[in-house]
């Protein structure tokens, strides 16, 4: 017979069981302090590591160079070069950067600069807490938001296009879990115009604004999409159009072994054989079309041929009524379960993933192993592993294969996840007994 919930007795007692309160969010006074807290201290830090820590140079110089080009003049994506190569990234990429090129004078204000991408920064991780805090995240998460030693450098020690284009993607799941579908499109188009890795989400987008706007709807956002990006690109389209595509979305790219954080451990030789890339290809379609079959797809109610056979005849599979009904399932904690669901599925079977990709992860991993169940040790643990995983460097063969297997295990404990995610910290006087 168990009996009732015994009362935490004397002050240490108390004490640590007012803590578990806050770190799981039952304390109403002083949970909702966690985050705001926590996002003074990260501001400090970056102050801190700007005034402390030297500046490093991987691209900012080249990007500067290729805005340079454009700014006298140059249209053609093929004539436009870096000290790093040639210019690889979509219009909306450009027009950023040109934009910093004024305001750091050419270039040259790498000080400026810095402090630039510490707001944005912050701006990212307010939209970050934001959409965890929608999605009732509890406290005890939120210190793995703001612990990374690897996310701070991308931002503020190297200022690399990346962080522009997270902000758009959490910017775009906080609209989306606010229902603000044209604006979370417009966030989302213009990031995909900073760099193309943001096609990783794509299925998820669509996904949502499905489930979210409906068919006819969704379709006109999708329309959006493509009006964006060929209005961004219509300065080089006219100068060389077959360029500007192969090189702003170019998905034939030959990868580097040296800077690979992910494969490493499988040798030189099989991480730049053909079959391999068709194999992790293959693996992210399947495993994508799995998510969106028993995941994505699971709050229509409808067997996936009944959706997809009318939809290819461009009507809708849904009625009026059941639209509005499957609309009002997308939650802020669906949207961003699937939106962080296909974003490390896709980054699981990346041909390559170089240091900076790691700040389209460092914030997935604490929310899907939150979601998933797992036990909070066990969240911290992999999320640990995964922090030390992408802080070494060189990559070695133990570090890569950290890096896949945590990527491997957030996929796994997601697919296999059943409840809403939501496990409370332990504390030792919660626990019931059994006479």
């Amino acid at each position: 017979m168990a009996d009732k919930k015994p009362r935490p007795s004397g002050p240490v007692a108390k004490a640590v069981q007012m803590a578990f309160d806050v770190a799981n969010g039952r304390n109403r006074t002083l949970s909702w302090l966690v985050p705001p807290a926590l996002f003074v201290l990260d501001a400090l830090l970056c102050a801190l590591i700007i005034w402390k820590v030297p500046y490093t140079e991987i691209d900012w110089k080249a990007y500067m160079e290729q805005v340079e080009q454009y700014v006298a003049g140059e249209r053609d994506y093929t004539a436009i070069k870096g000290g790093t190569g040639p210019l690889v990234y979509p219009a909306a990429h450009v027009y950023t950067y040109t934009a910093l090129y004024y305001i750091t004078n050419k270039g040259q204000d790498i000080f400026l600069a810095q402090q630039l991408f510490a707001v944005l920064y912050m701006a990212t991780l307010a939209l970050v807490m934001a959409c965890y805090w929608k999605a009732k995240v509890p406290p005890y998460v939120f210190p793995m938001l703001v612990l990374s030693k690897r996310l701070h450098s991308i931002f503020v020690l190297r200022c690399f296009n990346d962080c522009f284009a997270v902000f758009f993607l959490w910017a775009t799941i906080y609209l989306f879990q606010r229902r603000a579908w044209t604006l979370g499109t417009a966030a989302y188009t213009w990031g995909l115009g900073i760099k193309m890795s943001l096609l990783l989400v794509l299925p998820a987008v669509g996904v949502v604004l499905l489930m979210g706007r409906g068919f006819a709807g969704s379709l006109k956002l999708a329309a959006i999409i493509a009006q964006v990006q060929f209005t961004l690109a219509i300065p080089f389209l006219g100068a060389n159009a077959r360029g500007y595509l192969s090189r702003a979305f170019e998905l034939s790219r030959q990868f580097f072994f040296k800077w690979t954080v992910n494969w490493r451990f499988v040798g030189e030789d099989t991480f730049l054989s053909r079959p391999f890339a068709l194999c992790l290809l293959a693996m992210h379609g399947l495993v994508l079309l799995w998510f969106i079959l028993n995941k994505w797809l699971k709050i229509a109610e409808k067997p996936w041929p009944a959706i997809l056979a009318p939809m290819l005849r461009l009507k809708s599979p849904f009625s009026t009524q059941k639209e509005s009904r499957i609309s009002s399932q997308v939650s802020p904690e669906y949207v961003i379960t699937t939106m962080l669901s296909a974003n490390v599925v896709g980054l699981l079977f990346a041909r390559s993933l170089h240091y900076q990709f790691y700040s389209y992860l460092a914030w997935s991993t604490p929310f899907l192993l939150w979601r998933s169940g797992a036990h909070p040790l066990l969240q911290y643990g992999l999320w640990a592993l995964q922090e030390w995983a992408w802080n070494v460097f060189p990559s070695t063969n133990a570090s890569s294969g950290v890096v896949v297997g945590v990527l491997t295990a957030t996929v796994a404990l997601i697919a296999t996840s059943r409840g809403q995610g939501r496990t409370p910290l332990s504390s030792p006087s919660r626990e019931k007994k059994v006479a």
